[in-house]
């Protein structure tokens, strides 16, 4: 496995300064444990710990502290964030997940730390790229997490495992005569990651690492048709007086629908669904319209995006 500061110089684009913080995400489990002691090798005194206890189990508090003492051990700086107020009853994997890059984003801001590392490693690549083939996703989705992404402002998240995998982290972890914290949710059937995991573990003819370095190659193919859709964007978009006009004539189907996504936005749109975008790219590219998202488009050669006017009280929905 490369050496970590090599994988961490590569996704800055630079090394790390000599008085330069990092922090990594500790849960307790064998994966952030062993990118915890990667981390204190590679870049020494300048690593820094974070733990959020969720407070969704009655043993959370105690593998917090149990984080903390590891991190005692190995003389790094170690905090731990509590996720207060009441939970979801339904998502909660997914509310705890937004909770969690908040609580440590913010935290990280008020230390004045830039880059915050997680374990995501290559098995988990090869779960999400399974998940999001049975949703349908498109190559976004398929490209599964990304290596580099922002977190907040002045924050940036990088993965440098992604192409480590489970096993690997789990040796560093035991060799270091460390006990990482288990927990139950990960054997949780109700939830799509672990039937996701247990489906895979069943293959003895898929390799989740060759079906993560898949995911890396969509990653790039998406990057690529973002760089494209930005230069369509710049040649074809112009501001009008009512919103925006876009001449989609003759693009792919892919890059008249980054168009019209990025046309909504522009003028004030939410985050429609997905299913609601391809319907009306249908409607636009038959020569007729529709509204979206407050959003009125209308078709043709050239599609004109402008602001819905309000409905009047009492009119039904068109």
């Amino acid at each position: 496995m490369r050496r970590l500061g090599e994988r961490l110089e590569a996704l800055i684009g630079r090394p790390l300064g000599d008085d330069e913080p990092f922090a990594v995400a500790v849960s307790g489990g064998a994966d952030s444990l062993a990118l915890l002691l990667l981390a204190r090798q590679a870049v020494g005194d300048r690593v820094r710990a974070v733990t959020v206890d969720h407070g969704l189990r009655r043993e959370s508090a105690g593998e917090a502290a149990q984080v903390a003492a590891v991190c005692r051990r190995l003389d790094v700086p170690h905090a731990t964030l509590r996720w207060e107020g009441a939970k979801p009853g339904v998502g909660v994997q997914a509310a705890a997940r937004e909770a969690r890059y908040r609580l440590i984003a913010d935290w990280c801001a008020a230390q004045g730390i830039a880059w915050l590392a997680t374990a995501h490693h290559a098995d988990d690549q090869a779960e999400t790229l399974l998940m999001r083939l049975t949703r349908g996703a498109g190559v976004g989705g398929l490209a599964g997490v990304r290596a580099v992404r922002p977190l907040s402002p002045g924050v940036t998240l990088l993965r440098p495992l992604l192409d480590v995998r489970r096993d690997e982290l789990a040796a560093i972890v035991v060799a270091a005569g460390l006990t990482p914290v288990d927990d139950p949710a990960n054997r949780d059937p109700r939830y799509d990651r672990t039937r996701a995991r247990r489906w895979l573990a069943a293959q003895r003819d898929i390799d989740a690492a060759q079906l993560a370095a898949s995911a890396a190659h969509l990653a790039e193919a998406e990057a690529a048709l973002g760089w494209t859709a930005d230069l369509a964007w710049a040649g074809r978009a112009v501001a009008t007086e009512a919103g925006v006009a876009v001449d989609a004539d003759g693009l792919p189907r892919e890059l008249q629908r980054r168009l019209l996504l990025r046309a909504l936005a522009e003028v004030g749109a939410g985050a429609p669904r997905g299913p609601d975008v391809d319907r009306l790219l249908g409607r636009l590219t038959a020569g007729g319209g529709g509204t979206l998202a407050g959003i009125r488009a209308r078709g043709g050669r050239i599609w004109q995006f402008s602001a819905a006017p309000p409905r009047r009280s009492g009119a039904g929905a068109r």
